[in-house]
């Protein structure tokens, strides 16, 4: 037994909850299932769980609180942030002066009250509660749902998720009995990431955790973690499903999983990658439907869609879509797909992977350990005749190359680059060994984009910002007297954050006559910008503040994601 596990066995027997034996009956049971001394006494029903809090509230003088009796107001719950919250199982009730007092079910754990005093900036204290009304305190005022595992497992509906792959169901059918937690649970994270509008699962494997991670709306956020001791199982289970070898565990691995979730179809990419502490494992949630979204939904506004749309139904050239990894450039380049995607028009893909199945349209996945490169494959494309390629990311020179000649060719190219902004594209190309003149000649257009938050419509307050927000903004207040400026002040439909889901901002260039001069005399990529914005480019901070105006996104989320774009 572990040193607190004995100090709280001498508290108990002091106070006469428990004698020798039941101590010695706890410690055994505690050793075979890797529970804790406490929740062994509960387990084996040699104590119940309030006399043990009762007992320690005592031991170290705080109050024990029935906390289902309490209505905690909204500015107290907004003190500490959801992830704090439900990473140290605490909620606050109540605060005096720089003093916060939280509710908690672990009073032996001194650290959470040091790291909480380190996060916050100021001193905690703590009252106890029992761990069933801290879990329910966290789903009522935080919007998540922190059970315990096995309840979590218990209550999962079989026909909330189905797999659909061949593979996965014949392992299905051939599990065994005791493996039914381990896959359940695993059902169970996929599908409340589903709820939650994640688009990616971050397993973890650290030192004395398994840390889980959902990232919602661009930011990571920690659930509840499974017990250290089914992370084997876990990972086993995903890799079983994504038709990866369990017996690699020295080399990274890719798959994929079709499942049906909740009546919706999704395609999971995984990914596994061996770490210090056990192979990390990350799975992108792909939902179809968000290609369904047309391009105003994208958030583009009209002036904007209506000059994208014409450069998309151009018959030749390249348009590049640029931007850092997760700002939506896959969304935005099949939203592109499906608005030409005609009966009259051979569309073909070549992609790393092939992320979405796009109906009508013929997609190739590239595989570098069989020779089957995007330079190959672009090769053999063009003997296929097509009207449009689409070319997951121009990564060397022979891709850009024979992007080049496709486009001069007379056939229309999309393709991604990973830049900045939109005039970095055009000095990444010619870097790259690209002729400055082909690039003038070939490229139609770079759109640059990003994505940030929207405000969540439940919460959606006015407020005013302040004088640092409008000078930054470069805003004249004399124009925007007028204008309603609007933030969500969290609610349990947004996780307490204020904003849910994203929208594009964009900064679109258009290669005209004086910028293709420009691109021939070798001229910068600032100065090429400068240019674009005397001729009605808008950046991207630009754009975004034109959101912000609209009620859309807020100026922080705006200055946040544009960090870059300051002038």
């Amino acid at each position: 037994m572990t040193q607190q596990s004995d100090y709280i066995a001498n508290i108990l027997m002091d106070v006469g909850l428990v004698d020798e034996g039941s101590v010695e009956k706890a410690k055994d049971h505690s050793v075979k299932t890797g529970k804790s001394f406490q929740e062994a006494l509960v387990e084996l029903g040699l104590c119940k769980e309030i006399d043990i809090l009762k007992a320690l509230a005592v031991q170290f003088g705080m109050e024990f609180i029935q906390l289902s009796d309490i209505d905690i107001p909204k500015d107290i719950i907004k003190l500490i942030p959801p992830e704090t919250a439900k990473k140290y199982k605490i909620v606050p009730i109540k605060k005096k002066g720089d003093t916060i007092t939280v509710a908690l079910a672990e009073p032996t754990d001194a650290d959470i009250f040091d790291n909480l005093s380190f996060i916050l900036k100021c001193n905690i204290e703590g009252v106890v509660a029992t761990k069933e009304e801290i879990l329910a305190a966290l789903d009522k005022y935080y919007g998540v749902t922190e059970e315990t595992v096995d309840k979590m497992i218990a209550e999962l509906s079989e026909g909330d998720i189905t797999f659909l792959d061949e593979k996965t169901r014949n392992v299905e059918e051939e599990g065994v009995a005791e493996e039914a937690p381990v896959i359940k649970l695993v059902s169970l994270l996929i599908l409340e990431a589903f709820k939650m509008r994640s688009s990616d699962i971050h397993l973890e494997p650290l030192e004395r955790k398994f840390r889980v991670r959902y990232r919602i709306d661009g930011v990571l956020h920690e659930m509840q973690s499974p017990p250290k001791r089914l992370q084997g199982s876990i990972i086993s289970r995903i890799k079983i499903m994504s038709n990866m070898s369990i017996a690699e565990k020295r080399l990274p691995q890719d798959g994929r999983i079709k499942i049906n979730l909740m009546g919706k179809e999704i395609d999971l990419r995984v990914s596994s990658l061996p770490a210090n502490h056990g192979e990390s494992v990350v799975l992108r949630l792909l939902d179809k439907s968000s290609l369904l979204l047309g391009l105003s939904e994208l958030g583009f506004f009209a002036d904007d869609q209506e000059t994208f749309e014409d450069l998309i139904t151009l018959p030749n050239g390249i348009l590049l879509i640029t931007g850092p990894t997760g700002s939506g450039k896959t969304t935005t380049l099949y939203g592109a797909l499906n608005y030409i995607n005609r009966p009259d028009r051979k569309i073909i893909t070549v992609e790393d992977p092939v992320e979405y199945m796009l109906s009508g349209i013929n997609q190739v996945q590239v595989n570098e350990d069989i020779g089957l490169t995007f330079a190959n494959v672009l090769r053999s494309i063009l003997r296929q005749a097509p009207n449009v390629i689409m070319i997951g990311e121009i990564r060397d020179i022979e891709t850009a190359n024979i992007a080049v000649q496709a486009a001069l060719t007379g056939h229309l190219v999309f393709s991604t680059l990973h830049t900045n902004d939109a005039s970095g594209a055009i000095t990444r190309l010619i870097d790259q060994g690209v002729k400055p003149f082909l690039v003038a000649s070939s490229v139609q257009a770079i759109l640059a984009q990003r994505l940030v938050r929207k405000i969540c419509n439940a919460c959606k307050q006015e407020y005013k910002p302040g004088e640092y927000e409008i000078s930054a903004a470069k805003l004249d207040p004399e124009k925007i007297k007028d204008v309603k400026f609007y933030k969500g002040v969290g609610c349990s439909e947004c996780n307490n954050t204020g904003y849910k889901g994203r929208i594009g901002i964009y900064e679109l260039l258009v290669v005209n006559d004086e910028i293709r001069k420009m691109i021939y005399q070798k001229c910068t990529s600032g100065v090429i910008r400068q240019k674009a914005r005397e001729i009605g480019m808008r950046t991207l901070r630009e754009d975004g503040i034109r959101k912000a105006l609209g009620g859309i996104t807020t100026l922080d989320e705006v200055f946040r994601i544009t960090q870059m774009d300051i002038e």
